[in-house]
């Protein structure tokens, strides 16, 4: 289940989706955009792509503070470890995180939601909150859902990023 406020920033990622003149990176853009400015612990939103040759992950689009963090191996802190397991992964309090990577001093929480493309994990969305143990469950359904949003209305053309 979804909160109101999460169901008005789906709609809003809808609309900015269905303008044709949008790349894809454009669109993920938009997408990062809308989510830092229209959810309050949203601090930071980027979307990272893999590179299953060399088992990397690429920064493709983000929206918050620039992070020198814009290639992740597999398996290395949180973004890194849902390559590998295809899974949300909530972080409450990243300080009791032993494979983390600290992309700002100022982060204490982080969820990452993978994006699966006909079953295949092909990226995720990364999301860095100032806040301490502000993600919820409905936080995981509402990027879940957009993380499905973005491989239907993107495809294959994901996969060039």
């Amino acid at each position: 289940m979804m909160t109101p406020n999460h169901m008005m920033v789906m709609q809003q990622v809808k609309q900015q989706l269905n303008k044709e003149d949008l790349s894809v990176v454009q669109g993920l853009n938009a997408i990062c955009e809308t989510l830092n400015k229209k959810l309050e612990a949203y601090d930071w939103v980027g979307f990272y792509f893999s590179d299953f040759k060399d088992k990397m992950l690429h920064l493709k689009a983000y929206s918050g503070t620039p992070t020198e963090h814009t290639s992740i191996p597999f398996g290395k802190g949180i973004c890194g470890q849902v390559a590998l397991s295809n899974e949300n992964f909530l972080v409450p309090d990243v300080t009791a995180q032993d494979n983390y990577i600290a992309c700002s001093v100022d982060v204490q929480s982080e969820l990452v939601v993978p994006l699966f493309l006909e079953g295949e994990n092909i990226g995720q969305i990364d999301i860095d909150s100032k806040t301490l143990n502000p993600f919820t469950k409905e936080d995981e359904v509402f990027l879940t859902e957009l993380c499905s949003l973005v491989s239907s209305t993107y495809g294959k053309s994901l996969k060039q990023l």
